[in-house]
């Protein structure tokens, strides 16, 4: 499928930031991004975190590979060593990412072993020394995505200290995640329930520095909460609502970009899919279930979606051709009826 360029004049004054994808570990691979991206022509989509060390010493095409159709899309990076995320930040750039994302904002402690992710904001001049290592050897933006704070220090000053000492460097987009980052004591799901959210932060922050893109993450998950997120700040990131609800995604071209939408059914979405399994397939031997498992929500609310989600997780039917187990799937669906 081809995927239309907007001509419409709104496209072109609208931060590319207004909405976007957030970055999600074992979710947001590049199938699940050729998935939304059949849905919004405009949202931003970021890659899974990719660390320094698998670019460097692992395979980097297995990680950098994408379909040119994903675009616009973000590298995001986890690392701490200004070289190495220059280094990395100048692969992703030669492999077509728009955007470079050094992620400040990760609370797993296995992130903090390697000395990234949310503690990182409490070394505001290393991020500082990072992001100028990378914006020295790229040409597109680097951007950082981190948290209001770390563990109980509830201070405005912390969050609003770290974001002027790296835009000194250089950065003018900042993603912030509204809870604070506890780095003992919670696992990455309570991190992203247990701590409170404080949008109002968020906000200050862009009042503070009006000349930077400031953009909102975490919680929002209806379109009356992205538009008054939008009367305050430059853009909002969806995170496991887009996923587990993606359908939502057909709406955004046109209620907060102000352009048309993708114009598709559900069913032609899901065949669309199916095209691309066969392709993936025949280009690099993937089986469908590793793709098959990013639209699982597409029905979501509707009625039969449960059995229709059982069927593309049967795992007895992954020699069958996708095409057959969508026909098996909207069987069982009007069975259901």
């Amino acid at each position: 499928m081809s995927i239309p360029v907007s001509t419409d004049p709104l496209i072109h004054v609208t931060s590319p930031w207004r909405m976007s994808v957030a970055p999600m570990m074992d979710w947001t691979d590049r199938h699940c991004r050729y998935f939304h991206r059949l849905l919004s022509r405009h949202v931003l989509l970021y890659t899974e975190m990719v660390t320094t060390g698998a670019l460097i010493h692992g395979d980097a095409e297995r990680h950098l590979r994408f379909d040119a159709e994903e675009h616009p899309v973000a590298l995001q990076l986890g690392g701490s060593e200004p070289n190495d995320l220059a280094h990395c930040a100048r692969l992703g750039e030669a492999w077509g990412y728009r955007e470079i994302n050094i992620n400040c904002g990760c609370p797993s402690e296995r992130v903090q072993r390697g000395s990234f992710g949310a503690c990182l904001m409490a070394d505001p001049n290393l991020v500082a020394d990072c992001v100028k290592a990378m914006l020295d050897v790229v040409h597109v933006p680097v951007t950082v995505k981190h948290r209001i704070g770390i563990d109980k220090d509830e201070c405005y000053g912390f969050v609003r200290d770290f974001v002027g000492a790296v835009s000194e460097a250089g950065c003018r987009t900042f993603i912030v995640h509204a809870r604070n980052a506890w780095l003992k004591g919670l696992s990455p799901k309570e991190n992203r329930e247990v701590p409170p959210l404080r949008y109002e932060l968020v906000h200050r922050l862009k009042k503070e520095f009006p000349d930077l893109t400031v953009c909102v993450n975490g919680g929002v998950t209806t379109h009356a909460e992205v538009s008054a997120q939008l009367l305050e700040v430059d853009g909002v990131m969806i995170g496991r609502e887009a996923y587990h609800n993606p359908w939502w995604l057909t709406s955004w071209d046109a209620d907060f970009f102000g352009a048309g939408g993708q114009g598709c059914t559900r069913e032609q979405v899901e065949a669309l899919m199916c095209d691309y399994m066969v392709r993936e397939a025949a280009d690099h031997g993937t089986a469908f279930s590793a793709i098959a498992r990013h639209m699982l929500g597409l029905r979501h609310g509707l009625p039969g979606s449960r059995r229709w989600r059982q069927v593309w997780s049967d795992h007895k039917l992954k020699t069958l051709d996708p095409h057959h187990v969508m026909a098996l799937a909207h069987d069982d669906v009007l069975k259901a009826a």
